[in-house]
């Protein structure tokens, strides 16, 4: 082989799977949404609530967003309202915590028999307290603080 003439170099399949991952990696997170856009409908909050609730739309009469209607909360299970999930571990007690799965962010799915599932993985947490009950989940879910005002769930 003369010195102007180079072999043809091989590329590792490890070098075209990175590649391919990492630019696969960057499509899924624009298209998780960001700046308060939901993943996956593509509609913007309005500060309106899921729940229907009467009373100041989107609001309470001391600022607190309504979240739900208590009848909406059932007892040992719960309701994701956008980036929240709140439960009713027992009659009347209500709780809620970030609706952002700690694993890899994903949005929990369900609330069942005082366990909050996480469609992604199925990591599970604790209705009651937002701890790691199973699944590749590292850390529990972080509450967000909530109060029963009437027959709704508000922002605190």
């Amino acid at each position: 082989m003369s010195g102007s003439q180079r072999e043809p170099r091989t590329v590792c399949r490890r070098t075209v799977v990175t590649a391919v991952g990492g630019a696969g990696l960057a499509v899924a997170l624009t298209a998780c949404g960001s700046d308060g856009e939901p993943s996956g409908n593509g509609k913007k909050d309005t500060g309106s609530t899921e729940a229907g609730t009467g009373g100041t739309p989107g609001g309470t009469a001391d600022g607190g967003k309504v979240l739900a209607k208590v009848a909406d909360i059932p007892e040992g299970g719960g309701k994701v309202v956008g980036d929240v999930v709140i439960t009713q571990p027992v009659k009347g007690e209500f709780k809620a915590f970030s609706a952002k799965c700690t694993h890899q962010g994903c949005a929990v799915g369900s609330v069942a028999d005082n366990v909050i599932v996480c469609p992604c993985h199925d990591s599970r947490f604790d209705a009651s307290d937002g701890s790691v009950k199973g699944g590749p989940a590292p850390r529990p879910l972080p509450p967000t603080a909530v109060r029963q005002e009437g027959d709704s769930i508000v922002l605190a």
